[in-house]
């Protein structure tokens, strides 16, 4: 890959996967909604809606990269609920755009569209989610990176293209907003500590397990797809093992410098979750050698470290 185009790059994946793509020699243009790039190694940056398909057939066209991959979207299943249309016009409109642009600008190219494992649904207790079990949404969030999933196998299908589909699982890690459950947490652990506000943990359901994936190792799995990946297929990528919510929490609360305790906060619950979401990642292992390498106890240890070290800055 010369050059990649990377839609969302400013965002929390993105600002991980651009220096890992540069650091392998790669030219990256940048697209996201920001009016100013961002500090990333960019060759170029372009403020595009990917909802508007001219200006964003035009950047494609005259990027002409070698492969892109597609980051761009609203994120939050939580939000999706307040904003359903807002979520499927990010997420269904833009990937349509997306694609159409691919296939018109640059059809032979490699597009890496990555989707949510929240499309899968709940499972039964036991069981590990792989890439042939049906999807069975139960948020706005998971219909739209359900319905966008199936464009981009529909559009691969129909004109011969290079399109590789992500089903991400939950991952988490140094840059995440709060408005995700981990930074969420270790901000309110933080400001505890360094402001003496009220040593009480607010929390939503914990009675959810999940499959938990540090950002870092995320972002590699996507270089390997992007480099090793089987033209059309679906990857889950994550670490294959569940843990409990209630157990992240434990051991924030263990790494907290006071005392906390936990209390649910009814408007931290959500209409509809998922209680079991556990992936199986052994397509992926088998066919670019991935793995997910990161311990939790890391990626929870990093997290607190930047929401103490923002705390302590102001």
């Amino acid at each position: 890959m010369k050059s990649v185009l990377v839609t969302g790059a400013a965002g929390f994946v993105g600002r991980h996967l651009v220096p890992l793509l540069a650091a392998r020699g790669a030219r990256i243009v940048g697209l996201g909604v920001e009016p100013s790039p961002p500090a990333l190694p960019l060759e170029a940056w372009h403020a595009v809606d990917l909802r508007e398909f001219e200006p964003l057939l035009d950047v494609v066209g005259k990027a002409r990269p070698d492969a892109i991959v597609h980051l761009a979207g609203q994120s939050s299943a939580a939000r999706s609920f307040e904003d359903p249309l807002g979520t499927f016009q990010a997420n269904v409109l833009g990937t349509w755009n997306l694609l159409e642009a691919f296939r018109q600008a640059v059809p032979r190219a490699r597009l890496l569209v990555v989707g949510s494992s929240e499309a899968y649904g709940p499972q039964p207790a036991g069981d590990r989610v792989a890439e042939s079990t049906p999807f069975a949404p139960v948020s706005p969030y998971a219909l739209s990176k359900a319905v966008a999933d199936s464009m981009a196998e529909a559009q691969a299908r129909g004109h011969g293209l290079d399109v590789i589909r992500v089903r991400a699982f939950s991952h988490s890690g140094p840059g995440q907003g709060p408005a995700f459950v981990i930074p969420a947490f270790a901000r309110q652990i933080a400001e505890m500590e360094t402001r003496g506000t009220e040593p009480i943990l607010r929390v939503g359901n914990l009675e959810v397990t999940r499959d938990l994936t540090d950002v870092r190792d995320v972002v590699l799995a996507y270089l390997a797809l992007l480099e090793r990946g089987t033209s059309g297929a679906a990857y889950n990528v994550c670490r294959g093992e569940g843990v409990r919510l209630v157990d992240v929490v434990q051991r924030l609360v263990a790494l907290a410098r006071v005392e906390v305790r936990v209390k649910t906060d009814p408007s931290r619950l959500r209409p509809a979750d998922v209680r079991l979401l556990v992936g199986d990642p052994a397509r992926i292992a088998r066919d670019t050698g991935w793995r997910a390498e990161i311990p939790l106890e890391t990626t929870l240890r990093d997290v607190l470290e930047e929401w103490r070290s923002r705390d302590a800055t102001g």
